[in-house]
């Protein structure tokens, strides 16, 4: 039975061999029983094989004449591409009212809700379709991912065979940590396995309004806008006067006082 002993009073009963990357345990007849301990190392004798994993986004912007009916047809690509809308945005700028969703698809219907939602579309404003693939990357995310799992079943096997306090502790305290890489590992596997069965499609369309209150905006209605104006830049002034009577009876005051003194001494 391999043993753990107290590594601060004994190294070579518990050493990891930073060159090698390699757990040491020594039993009672000196014997020592290793395994890998290196993240990067290829399980055993198995061949990682997985499908290319291509990670698809879009995003596009143009023209309608119809918000609703145009919105009314990306809602039944959605529907027949079994699609989620992730994002819903309206809003209005100076010269427009438009609309934006945030749309995601399964990989495999990617182009066919892309030709769905582009029925009836002359001209893009703006149309950019991006693939990535992370086929590499996936593999040897797997790959680290089953060697972190390779070692924590052989601490737990160790921690079946300790019987010492410290002994116990120490490989806990290893366990805990190779649980935490693992958790983080599988969190960014996850996450790019997501991206990679959902495409992400970003859909703006608009429709233009600036020449519409060009039209409403008539010459008699401009002259009417300029007047009511007038008449509220005089009623600010009158408001500030009323504001101010005090100082303006005091100013008269004093202005009287002073030419009918200059008055005065010019008669003398």
């Amino acid at each position: 039975m391999a043993l753990f002993s107290n590594c601060k009073k004994a190294e070579n009963n518990l050493s990891v061999n930073e060159d090698t990357n390699a757990l040491s345990v020594l039993d009672k007849k000196n014997e020592k029983v290793k395994f890998v301990k290196n993240d990067t190392a290829t399980p055993d004798s198995e061949t990682l094989e997985t499908e290319q994993k291509i990670i698809k986004e879009g995003n596009i912007r143009f023209e309608t004449n119809d918000l609703q009916a145009t919105y009314t047809q990306i809602q039944k690509a959605v529907k027949n591409q079994n699609a989620t809308i992730q994002n819903d945005t309206e809003g209005k700028d100076y010269n427009s009212i438009f609309r934006k969703l945030i749309i995601r698809i399964p990989n495999q219907k990617f182009d066919v809700f892309l030709t769905e939602v582009s029925k009836g579309i002359t001209y893009f404003d703006n149309k950019e379709i991006t693939s990535q693939d992370v086929t590499a990357e996936f593999i040897d995310m797997s790959a680290r991912l089953k060697a972190k799992k390779v070692l924590e079943n052989r601490y737990l096997d160790l921690l079946k065979k300790a019987n010492k306090v410290s002994e116990i502790l120490e490989i806990e305290a290893q366990l805990s940590t190779i649980r935490e890489e693992i958790e983080s590992k599988q969190g960014q596997l996850n996450y790019l396995q997501n991206r990679v069965s959902f495409s992400t499609l970003t859909i703006e369309f608009y429709k233009p309004v600036a020449g519409e209150s060009g039209v409403t905006s008539s010459y008699g209605m401009k002259i009417w806008t300029a007047i009511k104006s007038g008449f509220n830049s005089i009623s600010s002034v009158f408001i500030v006067l009323i504001s101010i009577w005090p100082f303006l009876i005091i100013l008269t005051v004093l202005v009287y006082f002073i030419k009918n003194r200059r008055n005065t001494k010019n008669k003398k």
